[in-house]
């Protein structure tokens, strides 16, 4: 494979040719009216081409260190204990399912099995009690009225905390449930009723509104009112309560909500908040069996992450990544993104795959935005559409080791993808790539010749370019969940959930980027769009649109998630919505794709890198 090299020349800057215009071209957007782009240039060596640079910061992950780790945690005495532990906590479950006693009584039964779920759920166990979940759901589910439900199914009055947890719960799990029963917790004056006196009962159940009100749907006003009351709320109580569990319980889900958690990152968490105050249960009834499970699957499954983190950095080095400085390096992150988001044993080629797809999307941006010529993404688009090994021939030498790679490993998980789907899938991924790249083929355009886009023609485009769509289809394709070929044809995977995610991560990407992008003569965003067709604008008032935008997106999402439909199985769904909450967890606090140097390391670190205290 051939290698590239890049040599920076002595520090200097010039003026981008993008700023060059014409009678048909639009003219630059006044905000930047010196119509001067500053690019860094360097040369590449044996070539004498001169390239644009991002100068992204280099791999945090020496495949060394990689192949270094080790754990204990992958021996068989491991999984003996775990599955002796799960057989006690289903037999705990079951003994608080099937009758009354000293601690489940008609008035609390409600909350208790809320509780337990919830509990399961966060601490990432769920999926060995997937039977036990469904029972207690539907005995809550049985007790569920316009008011609510209040602690146990003896209540006379609905209680705010059973009726916000069972809410949230139920909803996420389909049960059809109004967000009306929140109006019965109203004051006269419309207001969401709270005591002068903040107890740690009232802020428990303040806080299971604010997570209510996350799962939102369009139109539904009094979840909106919930989030504010409960944001504020929680916000001030936070001041006043001492370093405890639900001190930490509040200041995770006010930070990470519902959108920007990870499963992985909630369970770490909770394991620690867990341990330290077991919400509602006591020890009594063995909650300390759930503490243990959690913390062994945790270790488990990180001694498994180990392996196909070795397996996926050796990937990257053998294909000659490691020798190339212009692209961002991000195989790790996108590992540590996809096993936080699934972290079902089997699930290797879905993890791998994600990682390699995301990773290899992510080195064509760079080609495509910044480093390629102004002819050479022509060259490679045309050879992506040729899809064989000899389109290598009229590639530029760097391009030519991409190529393959990327040939090689959308073949290579086609393969995978047959064995769950029991036909060939290719020319779905195919389909997929080749939006992908004619959507970056004409960003391209738009860099070299200076034109700004509509705001609408901008992101229609840019929803494809974002890459969701060719990076989820092929790993959701080898989950074992077969799919019809009315749901697989086309790019719109899975339809209208796909278009919305796929408007927000490139409405919020873009907030995040634009600054650098622009710097580097990368005009177009969502930014520079609206305020071209808002003259009046500032930067500020188009973040704020598009922030708007966002969050009505959200709710929309969340419908469009939650949704019954026949045609597309809802654990196909959850990987389709996780992978978004994936990418929005990216874009927290920065542009986390180009700088993982801070909290994506952390959480690399937190949730891959090293295990939980036994």
């Amino acid at each position: 494979m051939a290698l590239l090299s890049v040599a920076p020349l002595a520090p200097g800057w010039c003026v981008h040719k993008s700023l060059v215009t014409s009678s048909k071209v639009k003219v630059v957007r006044r905000t930047i009216s010196t119509s001067i782009r500053m690019c860094r240039i360097t040369t590449v060596s044996g070539e004498g081409v001169q390239r644009r640079i991002a100068n992204h910061h280099s791999n945090l992950w020496d495949d060394n260190f990689i192949q270094s780790l080790s754990t204990p945690y992958g021996a068989i005495s491991y999984h003996e204990s775990a599955q002796k532990l799960i057989g006690e906590v289903k037999e705990m479950i079951n003994s608080i399912s099937v009758k009354d006693g000293e601690l489940i009584t008609p008035s609390n039964d409600l909350l208790m099995r809320l509780s337990i779920v919830d509990s399961i759920e966060r601490l990432g166990i769920d999926r060995h009690f997937k039977s036990e979940i469904k029972s207690a759901l539907d005995y809550v589910y049985s007790y569920w009225n316009e008011k609510g439900i209040g602690w146990g199914r003896d209540s006379v009055v609905a209680d705010l905390n059973s009726t916000a947890l069972g809410l949230r719960t139920l909803r996420l799990h389909g049960y059809p449930v109004s967000s009306d029963v929140l109006q019965h917790f109203k004051e006269q004056k419309g207001q969401f009723a709270c005591s002068a006196i903040q107890t740690e009962g009232e802020i428990r159940s303040v806080l299971n509104l604010f997570r209510a009100s996350q799962i939102a749907f369009p139109g539904e006003k009094v979840m909106e009112e919930a989030e504010v009351f409960s944001t504020i709320y929680l916000k001030e109580a936070i001041l006043k309560l001492p370093v405890c569990g639900l001190s930490r319980e509040i200041s995770y889900v006010l930070e990470y909500g519902w959108h920007i958690n990870l499963p992985r990152l909630e369970a770490r968490n909770y394991i620690d908040v867990f341990g330290q105050d077991p919400i509602y249960l006591t020890p009594n009834m063995k909650t300390q069996k759930l503490l243990e499970l959690a913390k062994l699957e945790f270790n488990m499954f990180h001694s498994l992450q180990q392996q196909e983190l070795k397996l996926l950095s050796r990937w990257w080095k053998d294909s000659g990544f490691s020798q190339m400085t212009f692209p961002r390096h991000r195989h790790v992150e996108y590992y540590t993104l996809a096993s936080c988001i699934d972290s079902e044993p089997q699930h290797s080629s879905f993890r791998l795959g994600f990682a390699k797809i995301f990773h290899l999307a992510t080195v064509l941006d760079d080609i495509y935005d910044t480093f390629g010529t102004v002819d050479e993404p022509e060259l490679f688009t045309a050879a992506v559409k040729r899809w064989h090994p000899s389109a290598t021939e009229w590639l530029p030498e760097y391009m030519k080791g991409v190529y393959m790679v990327l040939y090689e490993t959308v073949n290579e998980m086609a393969g995978e993808a047959e064995k769950s789907q029991g036909r060939d899938t290719l020319n779905y991924a195919r389909n997929a790539l080749e939006a992908y790249i004619d959507a970056s083929m004409k960003e391209a355009k738009w860099i070299f010749s200076g034109f700004l886009p509509t705001f609408e023609e901008y992101l229609d485009n840019g929803k494809v370019s974002f890459g969701y769509s060719i990076g989820t289809l092929q790993p959701i394709l080898t989950l074992g969940i077969p799919f019809p070929h009315h749901i697989l044809q086309g790019i719109d995977f899975p339809s209208r959930l796909n278009d919305v995610a796929c408007s927000i991560l490139r409405l919020k990407g873009d907030i995040h980027t634009y600054q650098a992008e622009r710097s580097r003569g990368e005009e177009s965003s969502c930014i520079s769009c609206y305020m071209e067709e808002n003259p009046e604008s500032t930067e500020e008032d188009a973040i704020d649109h598009i922030n708007s935008m966002v969050d009505k997106l959200l709710k929309e999402l969340n419908r469009e998630y939650l949704r019954p439909d026949s045609n597309v199985p809802i654990t196909s769904k959850k990987h389709a919505f996780d992978i978004l909450r994936a990418f929005y967890h990216l874009y927290k606090y920065r542009d986390g794709f180009s700088v993982a140097n801070y909290e994506i390391k952390n959480l690399v670190m937190t949730t891959v890198i090293e295990p939980v205290p036994l």
